[in-house]
């Protein structure tokens, strides 16, 4: 969660009337701001989570019939699921942890600007992709039957005759194409202003692909790779200072975020509560996972989801509580997992630069 930004005051006159300079003061929520915020951070935790999970159940059943020989539904493999084993839950912490301190030592080597210019481009990308593929399910509900929707396909190959090999091979129609440039205004508007309505819409749309297309094979999987990350969170974020200087140095939607003086403010509001997207998406995978379960057992009943959903909500209550109290970052446990950095939630000005909060 966020320390309040330093802010600004006018010079001030001490008693023999000597202008004393660079007086600040610290900014103070009030209790309605931090309350708006916080609030606003679950209800967007608990969106892509749930209708996440509901579109992980079409995306299975979809699989299940590409699986046995019949025609799945997906046009392309980008919509189609990826499952993910118990050695890709183990091995999950050690790919983290060595990105982690690869991005860590590039800080240290290479130029902050230039580092954070190619992220901004490669997350406006895979943002834009995102938000586009969260749409396209609404879009396709909108749009009247008498809309022209024409078929297209870009394909790339290799070689000749026998020997072609396709690289690319991507089929997409009209109403895809109104989706990508939706998200494309959306996505030149983050990558020139970094508003935080707009680092939002990326965030949900990340979180909400993920649960969608990320699937736990087996509840062990899920037991695996929650306990993994957590030995990940304990030795990255206390035993180091890696975790505290790339969430310092990184900029890109990879948290949601809600100004807490937004009633003094309005949207130019600059103080933000924060939440990191692993604190939605890893514990997003396993509620689905529980839910496509649910399912699978053709009875009216949600007892598993609703069970894990209410567990996560708790959870991700008694952390904030937790946090707001304490001042301090958690590691997490369960299904209720936070992996809010202290330091993403260092509070970033209009300019787009980082003011530690004390």
């Amino acid at each position: 969660m966020a320390e309040p930004v330093p802010a600004a005051v006018p010079n001030a006159t001490d008693s023999n009337g000597t202008e004393v300079l660079n007086a600040t003061a610290k900014f103070v929520a009030t209790p309605e701001g931090t309350a708006l915020a916080y609030g606003s951070l679950v209800v967007m935790a608990l969106l892509p989570i749930f209708f996440g999970a509901l579109r992980s159940v079409t995306c299975s059943k979809s699989k299940e019939l590409g699986d046995g020989g019949y025609d799945s539904g997906f046009r392309n493999s980008a919509d189609a699921p990826e499952t993910i084993t118990s050695r890709d839950a183990a091995r999950f912490p050690i790919i983290a942890s060595c990105t982690l301190f690869g991005l860590y030592l590039f800080f240290k080597v290479f130029s902050q600007e230039y580092i954070n210019l190619l992220l901004s481009v490669y997350f406006f990308v895979l943002g834009v992709l995102a938000l586009s593929h969260t749409m396209s399910p609404a879009m396709a509900r909108i749009f009247p039957e008498s809309f022209p929707n024409k078929q297209y396909q870009l394909l790339f190959t290799q070689g000749s005759g026998e020997s072609k090999e396709e690289i690319v091979n991507y089929e997409f129609d009209t109403k895809n194409l109104v989706c990508l440039v939706l998200s494309s205004v959306v996505g030149v508007w983050y990558l020139l202003k970094k508003h935080w309505i707009a680092n939002n819409v990326f965030g949900l749309a990340f979180a909400l692909n993920g649960v969608e297309l990320l699937h736990l094979n087996n509840v062990s999987t899920g037991c695996i790779l929650l306990g993994g990350l957590f030995v990940y969170d304990v030795f990255w974020v206390f035993g180091t200072n890696v975790m505290v200087t790339v969430a310092k140095s990184f900029e890109a939607p990879i948290k949601l975020v809600f100004p807490q003086d937004l009633l003094e403010k309005g949207l130019g509001a600059s103080n933000f509560a924060m939440l990191g997207l692993g604190d939605i998406v890893i514990p997003g995978i396993f509620i689905a996972l529980l839910l496509r379960f649910d399912v699978s057992l053709k009875k009216n009943s949600r007892t598993y989801f609703v069970s894990s959903f209410l567990a996560y909500i708790f959870g991700l209550g008694l952390t904030i509580f937790v946090m707001h109290t304490f001042k301090h970052a958690q590691v997490g446990g369960g299904a209720g997992r936070s992996d809010v950095r202290e330091a993403l939630s260092e509070p970033r000005n209009r300019a787009g630069s980082v003011e530690p909060g004390s």
